[in-house]
């Protein structure tokens, strides 16, 4: 599992498993919106609260304390099928809309407050002012929540394109009725006019009609992705929450699956590595040709100082998922941290393959570089620095790398192209970060 934490932005947690399990639960809702799921992205966000949210483009963001409060897979089905119709919707274009709206009503009253100012009304300038900043926000809101019950009910049609049932998504909402009431954010008598999205009350009756019609409401949850969900579930919360919650909510004497994967990840996280290395074996003997088991030991044994031994396991693992990028960068790591010059040929070529398949990949890059840098290759060490850089939000040092490769690369081919388009890109952030301060 690996955390990257770009510049201005939250931790992104990417980890081979839960990625191909998202993208596998969010793949018939894609297909049911008219979309490619190919070319949707599910992204999973290092932050304990829950939310969700699409910023632009076709991807998706998914806090894992979502995943955490969610129950079941269909739960998560329900929020993936929402903001999807977020995008259907083209709603981060038209918030702009909304927002200019909002903007034309407060232009205007403070014209008429200065208006009014001017004729030697100075209470009621401020009293137009205050009224046109509350309709302003009414405006705005009432946008919003537009835009919130567009995508329920988008998001509601999706799951009935893809048979899924729209119970998942009912007890999701139950379940945020109750976070509200628990932080204050849900007295009686609140109304939703000074809220972005519509009461979960009131999207909860207008969804119960809708899916109680449906012909999926009552088809069973796929059993397998309900497996599969507990698994990653819980490896989220082994690495994440605090190592006493993660015993309380998964003791030592239960020896299921996803409580191994939660205490073996949290005792990697502490540094024990006996104790997750025992967790780890205690699920390759469950099965052990499972990939993220292996890739699980070889992570364990490569961060105890044991690479030589770490090898095996992820040479497997890799070999078993068809060099999975993240689990072949993993590897790839292993073999350089042998300080063994005999594994890099066989580095590089599965380091290689891990950038070709994922691109949005700094530590590919960065054990890539590390190669090239070992055997004088200067051009395309400076060009791997600066794919790391730029995907590690520092722009300035990626320009630098880009054209230090640029300089050194043969004109014309794909390496000295590719060092061009990573200045060209490297500029423009540089160039807005100017312009914004």
């Amino acid at each position: 599992m690996l955390c990257l934490r770009p510049v201005m932005a939250q931790s992104i947690l990417r980890d081979a498993e839960t990625e191909a399990l998202l993208n596998d639960m969010a793949a018939p809702l894609v297909r049911a919106a008219g979309l490619e799921p190919g070319n949707v992205r599910i992204v999973l966000v290092g932050d304990q609260t829950v939310n969700a949210f699409v910023a632009g483009g076709q991807a998706i963001y998914i806090h894992s304390g979502l995943i955490n409060e969610a129950d079941t897979a269909l739960e998560v089905q329900g929020v993936i099928a929402h903001e999807l119709g977020h995008i259907t919707g083209g709603h981060i274009i038209n918030f702009s809309e909304g927002a200019r709206a909002a903007s034309n009503i407060s232009i205007l009253s403070l014209i008429l407050g200065a208006a009014a100012a001017a004729a030697g009304g100075g209470e009621a300038a401020m009293g137009v002012m205050a009224a046109g900043q509350q309709a302003a926000m009414g405006q705005f809101l009432a946008f919003t929540r537009g835009q919130e019950a567009a995508a329920d009910l988008a998001g509601a049609k999706y799951l009935s394109g893809a048979e899924l049932s729209g119970r998942g998504s009912l007890a999701f909402f139950r379940k945020l009725q109750s976070l509200e009431r628990r932080a204050g954010y849900y007295p009686s008598d609140q109304d939703s006019f000074f809220r972005t999205h519509p009461l979960s009350r009131e999207r909860i009756d207008t969804l119960s009609m809708v899916y109680e019609q449906d012909a999926a409401w009552d088809n069973s949850a796929d059993d397998e992705l309900e497996r599969r969900f507990q698994r990653v579930k819980a490896k989220l919360y082994g690495y994440i929450a605090p190592p006493d919650r993660v015993l309380v909510s998964y003791p030592e004497t239960l020896r299921t699956v996803p409580a191994h994967y939660a205490r073996a990840y949290s005792r990697f996280r502490e540094a024990l590595m006996p104790q997750a290395l025992a967790e780890a074996d205690a699920l390759l003997a469950a099965d052990p040709r499972d990939p993220y088991f292996l890739e699980l030991k070889g992570q364990i044994l490569l961060e105890g100082g044991r690479a030589e031994e770490a090898l095996p396991p992820l040479r497997e693992a890799v070999r078993i998922t068809g060099n999975q990028p993240l689990i072949a960068t993993l590897f790839g790591h292993a073999l350089l941290a042998t300080e063994d010059n005999g594994h890099h040929a066989e580095a590089e070529r599965v380091l290689r393959a891990a950038v070709a398949m994922d691109r949005l990949n700094p530590q590919a890059w960065y054990q890539l570089g590390r190669i090239y840098a070992a055997r004088g290759d200067t051009a395309r060490a400076r060009l791997a620095s600066a794919e790391t850089m730029m995907m590690t939000g520092d722009a300035t040092a990626a320009l630098q790398n880009a054209q230090a490769a640029e300089a050194a690369l043969p004109a014309g081919t794909a390496d000295w192209l590719r060092a061009q388009d990573i200045g060209l890109q490297a500029r423009g952030v540089i160039e807005r970060d100017r312009k914004r301060n």
